[in-house]
């Protein structure tokens, strides 16, 4: 019913620096009239309570299992590295929560397969977090590509930097597991998942592809402990493909840092004039993204000013106001859809864990 309040458990949280802490924990607040946080659940109690207590939530579980059990939690929001996203997300669908699972849903095609039928059976809404699909600078792009701003679309090419996969990792403990491939938390299934997501948004489907993955720097070195470690993840993604319109697409993401201002430099071209979508890294779901456009008869760009409209009500910060998007069309359709056909009206994007992708890794996951 309209003005329903839904009770989320975090499951996953890190105080300061963990993405529930830096998005999710802002949005909800900022939703305060849709939604309410419970508490947190994280490895085990004492750490659990520790969150809580920086974060002044009122409850921490002594476990997962315990914070997906209780009758009190509606949504259950899964924060944690992907390899424990299947068991954790199927044990919330078999207790009858509704899910925000963080991007990638599940290591690999098949775990995100099985865990959309286990949704769409047991009649609970199932959102991945891929935000950049509601970034204000996506939603207001889709409309002025719907509106004809560069008439037909004859072709799309994107270059980006991973910010990650650069040869070298801050710390050990942290970020080692984005090197190993078998982990699935490379630069194709994060920066490049979240990006096609939106991509798929504004230029339609993708009826053809081929790709490429390299790993060019075998090592990295891990800075705060002075370790060479080995490294198999790609850190060179290559992606062309047609689009169900017939445009021609072309992708490249490279790892590590740019060495100039622009880390994404996305252009659409049309008959009737071009865009050009920037921002400092590739990884649209966290970035402060920009417009610039030309139509005939402009020999230069100009910028092309979102409306406050798509920016309205919602936190300052590109992180937290993405993720808030994402939860109010959470609540809005928890609210309006009858519990058996919840699952089937929320469109998710698995996009990097596609059937066309070669790309199959086992086991853990990365930053958001």
């Amino acid at each position: 019913m309209p003005g329903q309040r839904f009770r989320v458990g975090i499951v996953g949280l890190q105080p300061g620096r963990s993405w529930a802490a830096r998005a999710h924990i802002p949005a909800l607040n900022a939703l305060s009239e849709s939604f309410e946080i419970v508490g947190v659940a994280n490895t085990n109690l004492a750490s659990a309570e520790k969150a809580a207590g920086a974060t002044g939530l009122p409850r921490a579980f002594a476990s997962v299992a315990e914070l997906i059990a209780a009758p009190e939690i509606d949504i259950v929001t899964v924060t944690v590295k992907v390899p424990p996203h299947l068991e954790i997300v199927k044990a919330a669908i078999g207790a009858g929560k509704h899910v925000y699972c963080e991007w990638p849903l599940g290591n690999g095609l098949a775990e995100a397969e099985e865990l959309a039928a286990l949704a769409r059976a047991k009649g609970v809404l199932g959102v991945v977090g891929t935000q950049a699909r509601v970034a204000p600078e996506i939603e207001y792009l889709r409309h002025l590509i719907a509106d004809g701003f560069v008439g037909e679309v004859l072709s799309t090419t994107l270059v980006a930097r991973g910010g990650g996969w650069g040869g070298s990792i801050s710390e050990k403990k942290i970020y080692a597991y984005l090197l190993d491939r078998a982990n699935g938390a490379t630069m194709l299934t994060i920066p490049v998942g979240h990006t096609l997501a939106a991509l798929r948004d504004v230029l339609g489907e993708v009826a053809e592809v081929s790709a490429v993955l390299a790993t060019r720097r075998p090592t990295a070195l891990a800075v705060d402990t002075g370790e060479t470690l080995p490294v198999s993840a790609p850190d060179q993604v290559l992606v062309s493909g047609v689009l169900a319109s017939g445009a021609p697409l072309s992708i490249h993401y490279r790892g590590g840092a740019a060495r100039y201002d622009d880390g994404l430099v996305w252009e659409i071209n049309g008959t009737e004039g071009d865009i050009l979508i920037s921002g400092p890294s590739g990884h649209t779901q966290m970035v402060q993204l920009s417009l610039k456009g030309a139509r005939n008869g402009e020999k230069v760009f100009r910028p092309l000013e979102v409306p406050a409209s798509y920016r309205s009500g919602w936190p300052e910060d590109v992180e937290p106001g993405n993720v808030a998007r994402v939860y109010a069309r959470m609540a809005r359709i928890c609210a309006r859809v009858p519990a058996r056909r919840r699952a089937s009206r929320m469109r998710s994007q698995c996009i990097a864990s596609s059937p066309r992708s070669r790309e199959q890794p086992k086991a853990e996951a990365a930053p958001r």
